[in-house]
């Protein structure tokens, strides 16, 4: 972001010291503070967490989720309930495993 660690820790309402145990990986944040210093510096937890997925994954799946809801919009609603019953089934046998 071009800012300094005191400039960000102000941002987030740390003391700088503290913020700067977590940027130096001596201290982990508790989740509150975690989603506070993403919110204030506009980025995501899992950014910050170091958990990224390659740009064409995204692509990819924003593509897909576009060509559902196209079908989806084409579907009586009885369909529609179909296709989600259908949908939490496969996410269903995926947790049990």
């Amino acid at each position: 972001m071009g800012i300094s660690n005191a400039e960000a820790a102000r941002r987030v309402g740390l003391d700088e010291r503290r913020y700067a145990h977590y940027v130096g990986g001596r201290r982990e944040p508790d989740l509150a503070t975690l989603l506070r210093i993403a919110s204030s510096l506009g980025t995501t937890p899992n950014w910050l967490l170091g958990v990224t997925e390659p740009a064409d994954a995204v692509a990819e799946t924003s593509e897909l989720l576009e060509r559902f809801e196209n079908a989806a919009n084409g579907m009586t609603l009885e369909e529609l309930q179909l296709c989600i019953i259908q949908a939490e089934a496969i996410v269903a046998v995926k947790t049990r495993r």
